[in-house]
């Protein structure tokens, strides 16, 4: 099966449920932000702008337990911020699971590997042992770190542990040179592929969540899926990027830079997706085959933002994950107070001139799973996508060249990067000048954004990671 069948079923039961109760609003998954604050600042990402003045805030183990049984969302995604960072993750994901929820843990990944030593700290001494020896011969682990882990487990604090309903979900937007420039760091796409190819070692699910922007090339999408499902990957999140609020504030305020150079228009998303039922067929990506069709803009869909409603240190947030007009003190008082009605379009008109653009998961994959829109077959259509056959790896992931940036002397903040310089291998394109085109990706063009983007980076707006993160993958694609 594509997805596991236990996952799959407890969802189908979930709307099965609703439906035969009549019940013509629900959640189907629960974001949840128990804090905002981020060791990274992604281009793209308002969070911390739109949530400036409460970003040492968190909310409590009890509301966040509590709000995952008030909306009863059979999945919740734990994202933020960074939520490694939350001082009692582990306490909530294992809370969530005792409730029966599916958990999605969104992460940057800078985190993680300290996070999986402490689940290795946890086993029993013979399986510790030839853990650790895997583990070093990858060179995923020191022997500094090996030996803190022979001590056992810190304090006898919970430890994420790997189930069938738990997935690491890894934030990924292209191959190196492209995340690296996104998130503002040198050397955070080494660490997450360090980091999923450990937790791959460990038994755990990965799952990896990727936001595509104007300059994304079509080509990197598809050689993002290969190298990944080659390293073992359980699936893929993919939605396009949406100029929302927050997300042009940051950009005009933080970067000085005009949103309408990096974020999709709606006919932008149509011709960066029109690949992407095909991605389906060859890679294991979550969601409807209903909502696929909507971003190759083969149907119109309805937003069902309120099937997939946040919850965060100010409340419930309305109307959707990316827009705020307020926030309330209950999901039921979401649900009732606010005009969904006014948001969305509907028969090729904008409600809101906010919605123009967009056609993020978030709000539209509901409708694909609900029927909102249905037409003729989809529910088999869906039927047939989710419990198929699951895609194998990609056999042409070891040709790609994911490391393409900073460990080959080519990042952002090295010396060596050069406008001239060649991209390695069929990851062609990363970052084209505006406007599409042939240019290579590290193109000093004046009027490229990206370029500005760099030259801000190289300025001191990022730090670079320690050095060690920067050096050429063993094995030369790193696995």
């Amino acid at each position: 099966m594509r997805f596991p069948l236990a996952l799959m079923a407890k969802i189908a039961a979930h709307i099965i449920k609703h439906k035969l109760m009549g019940v013509e609003k629900f959640a189907l998954v629960l974001q949840l932000e128990p804090l905002h604050t981020c060791n990274l600042t992604c281009t793209g990402c308002g969070r911390i702008r739109e949530y400036s003045t409460s970003l040492k805030d968190i909310m409590s183990l009890a509301d966040c337990l509590e709000a995952a049984k008030e909306c009863d969302a059979p999945m919740v995604s734990v994202c933020g911020g960074e939520p490694l960072i939350y001082p009692k993750i582990e306490e909530l994901v294992e809370g969530l699971l005792q409730q029966g929820r599916i958990v999605y843990l969104c992460t940057n990944g800078l985190l993680m590997r300290r996070k999986l030593r402490d689940y290795v700290a946890t086993l029993p001494p013979a399986e510790k042992e030839a853990k650790l020896k895997e583990l070093l011969q990858e060179k995923l682990v020191t022997e500094k770190e090996a030996e803190t882990i022979r001590q056992g487990a810190p304090n006898g604090r919970p430890v994420f542990r790997p189930t069938k309903w738990f997935y690491w979900n890894v934030h990924v937007d292209g191959l190196e040179y492209t995340h690296d420039l996104i998130v503002e760091r040198e050397g955070v796409f080494r660490e997450c592929v360090e980091a999923i190819k450990m937790a791959k070692r460990l038994g755990f699910q990965v799952a990896t969540n990727t936001t595509v922007y104007r300059e994304t090339q079509p080509q990197e999408i598809e050689d993002m899926f290969k190298f990944f499902s080659w390293l073992g990957v359980d699936g893929h999140t993919i939605s396009p990027g949406y100029d929302y609020d927050a997300a042009k504030r940051d950009m005009i305020k933080r970067l000085g830079k005009n949103p309408a150079d990096f974020f999709l228009t709606r006919q932008m998303t149509r011709e960066k997706f029109a690949k992407i039922l095909d991605w389906g067929e060859r890679f294991t990506i979550f969601g409807t085959r209903v909502y696929q069709e909507f971003l190759a803009g083969k149907r119109e869909l309805s937003c069902a933002a309120w099937a997939i409603p946040t919850r965060n240190i100010a409340g419930w947030k309305a109307p959707c994950y990316l827009m705020t007009d307020g926030h309330y003190s209950s999901y039921k008082e979401m649900l009732e107070k606010v005009d969904w009605s006014r948001y969305g379009r509907e028969n090729g008109q904008t409600k809101d001139p906010r919605c123009e653009n967009c056609m993020v998961h978030c709000g539209f994959d509901p409708s694909g799973a609900l029927g909102i829109n249905y037409q003729k077959g989809d529910h088999w259509k869906n039927f047939k996508y989710n419990f198929g056959a699951k895609p194998k790896p990609s056999p042409e992931g070891p040709n790609v060249h994911a490391f393409n940036g900073c460990s080959i002397g080519q990042g952002h903040l090295s010396k060596n990067a050069s406008s001239s310089r060649p991209v390695a291998g069929s990851a062609k394109s990363v970052y084209q000048t505006h406007g599409g085109g042939n240019s290579e990706c590290c193109s000093s063009t004046p009027d490229s954004p990206r370029q500005e983007l760099l030259n801000q980076i190289k300025s001191g707006k990022a730090i670079a990671l320690k050095a060690e993160h920067c050096t050429t993958p063993t094995g030369g694609n790193g696995k």
